[in-house]
């Protein structure tokens, strides 16, 4: 095996429909980092890419009485009929030892067009269930995920006794909701508060500190092998 084919995988899930945004600047600075440390970096830019978020019946074959989505993507995992976008993704997911969401928090949690891919592509019966437990038993298991994101509002409104409480509590749903639900370890967020509020000395300042953080993942224990 070669020392490419050895190298670990990081995909990263982007979500921002402005490339000249700050969230942009900082996923890209992250990719660069984990591309520095040896990964295989793989990215995935929904805006870009027009990914459709909604997960409804037209994506699998026609059903008799109630659409059950989960219960549909069952079927389609059975039957190799799960739809063509969604088994590209679902692929590069299961390749990566690191998954990497980065999106701007909007109302408290993921941008719609990350939320949707989530739902489309942490199949049921191929990441959890059918064959397959929850958390620490589920498809995913023995691999790390992290968040990367950017704040409208500044750090201290996201500590105890801030105007919105801590971070911890908005992330608690996606961590043990979304990630830790399929069998990742989930890493300590990247968070960069209130980019738009700072100057542009602060804001090269901030990326620099983005480089020193996912350095520090990437020089971590890695995942084992899949």
């Amino acid at each position: 095996m070669s020392t490419f084919d050895a190298a670990p995988i990081a995909l990263i899930v982007h979500a921002h429909p402005e490339p000249h945004s700050f969230s942009t600047a900082q996923m890209t600075t992250a990719a660069r980092t984990l591309g520095e440390a040896g990964y295989r970096v793989d990215v995935l830019d929904l805006y870009a890419d027009g990914w459709a978020p909604i997960l409804d019946r037209h994506e699998f074959l026609p059903v008799d009485g109630p659409f059950k989505p989960q219960a549909e993507q069952m079927r389609a995992v059975r039957e190799g009929t799960l739809d063509a976008a969604v088994r590209a993704h679902l692929d590069r997911l299961l390749a990566a030892d690191l998954l990497v969401l980065s999106f701007p928090m909007w109302w408290f949690s993921l941008p719609a067009i990350l939320k949707g891919w989530i739902d489309r592509v942490f199949v049921m019966g191929t990441v959890f269930g059918g064959d397959h437990g929850l958390f620490d038993d589920a498809a995913l298991a023995g691999r790390r995920a992290m968040l990367l994101l950017t704040t409208g509002g500044p750090s201290e409104s996201f500590q105890s006794g801030g105007a919105f409480g801590p971070m911890d509590d908005f992330l608690f749903h996606i961590h043990r909701g979304m990630l830790e639900f399929v069998g990742y370890h989930v890493l300590e967020p990247v968070v960069t508060y209130g980019p738009a509020r700072m100057t542009d000395q602060e804001r090269t300042a901030a990326l620099e500190a983005v480089s020193e953080s996912v350095a520090l993942v990437a020089a971590a224990a890695r995942p084992s092998v899949h």
